[in-house]
């Protein structure tokens, strides 16, 4: 893998508003060039819909799943996903949208929306035990290493940050079906909640070992 400099992905950030990871990313599919990178961001979207993210998605749905075993009921799942305008809530594309984000709320168990909502303890906590595991590694990349480890734990914990669990062949991420959606609407999509429920799940995880 290419390795990025950090001011190439905060100067590709400038010139198209996309996320930190989504630049890094695109740099590294694109072997560090910056403006294929551009193309690359504007071509999924990402680009163009971040641009918007200054307007106000207070419009949206609230979507459902519900996974069945035998005609019974085991695991479901809610999600508020919001948009600008009432139009486009009614939109096939974007209600489409709301239900792919509750199946993956269901099938993957996120426990965030975005690594910003996980508290501090938590993230110190992860660190500490990542720590201890690299303890006896070479100092020169120790950094590194931890640094993967916890882009690891923020992409099995937090929903936007996932693998598109409809294209884990080619490690879409969440974030990515969002923002191609936003591009196809021509607003700001934004998920406001998700929550995920289990058949004797204990109360806050929903998730059981043998949850569907």
């Amino acid at each position: 893998m290419v390795e990025i400099p950090a001011g190439d992905v905060k100067r590709l950030r400038e010139m198209t508003g996309a996320g930190m990871m989504d630049c890094k990313r695109a740099l590294q599919d694109t072997g560090g060039d910056i403006e294929a990178a551009v193309d690359l961001l504007r071509k999924k979207g990402i680009a163009k819909a971040q641009s918007k993210a200054g307007r106000t998605a207070s419009e949206g749905t609230i979507e459902s799943y519900v996974h069945k075993v035998g005609g019974v009921a085991r695991t479901g799942a809610l999600v508020e996903v919001n948009c600008e305008s009432d139009f486009v809530a009614k939109t096939d594309d974007f209600r489409e949208l709301a239900r792919e984000l509750a199946l993956q709320v269901a099938g993957a168990k996120p426990q965030y929306v975005r690594r910003e909502e996980i508290p501090a303890a938590v993230v110190e906590r992860e660190k500490a035990v990542y720590s201890d595991q690299v303890k006896d590694k070479p100092a020169n990349i120790v950094d590194k290493i931890l640094a993967g480890k916890l882009e690891a734990f923020y992409e099995q914990v937090c929903l936007v940050d996932q693998v598109y669990i409809r294209d884990t062949a080619h490690k879409k991420r969440v974030s990515e079906l969002i923002h191609e959606a936003a591009a196809k609407v021509g607003e700001n999509i934004s998920v406001a909640r998700s929550a995920r429920f289990a058949v004797g799940a204990a109360p806050g995880t929903g998730a059981t070992p043998d949850a569907g």
